[in-house]
């Protein structure tokens, strides 16, 4: 395995808790399937901040940040039907990382929270 980058981001989940008041901010950095997930859950902050966490330390693996041709709201976190958390692409952003790379990749991700803090490392390997 060969590692294209590496990206970790930490976040305070008060601060989230805060924001996630303002419905533009959730549309502006949330997918739909995000918001469907994180509205169901009792700890709401949790869920969104370990989602912010991980879309900041993807941009960092990829060494862009969040960028023109780069939008949250495409970086979709996702969890299997055993809870391991993935990253999906879509949209402009997916062909932006997709002329980034420029060759097959896959990417890692780790989420963890303890307050009042929510983490996540990003691994991409090519």
């Amino acid at each position: 395995m060969t590692i294209y980058g590496i990206g970790i981001d930490i976040i305070s989940t008060s601060r989230i808790a805060k924001s996630i008041k303002n419905k533009a901010f959730i549309n502006r950095l949330f997918n739909k399937e995000e918001i469907a997930k994180c509205n169901k859950l009792k700890n709401k902050a949790n869920c969104y901040a370990k989602r912010f966490a991980a879309k900041e330390a993807f941009s960092k693996a990829i060494g862009t940040g969040i960028s023109k041709g780069m939008n949250f709201n495409e970086i979709i976190v996702q969890n299997n039907n055993k809870g391991k958390p993935s990253i999906k692409l879509l949209g402009k952003t997916k062909i932006s990382v997709d002329k980034i790379i420029k060759k097959k990749f896959n990417i890692l991700l780790t989420l963890s929270d303890d307050k009042p803090f929510a983490i996540a490392t990003v691994i991409i390997s090519l």
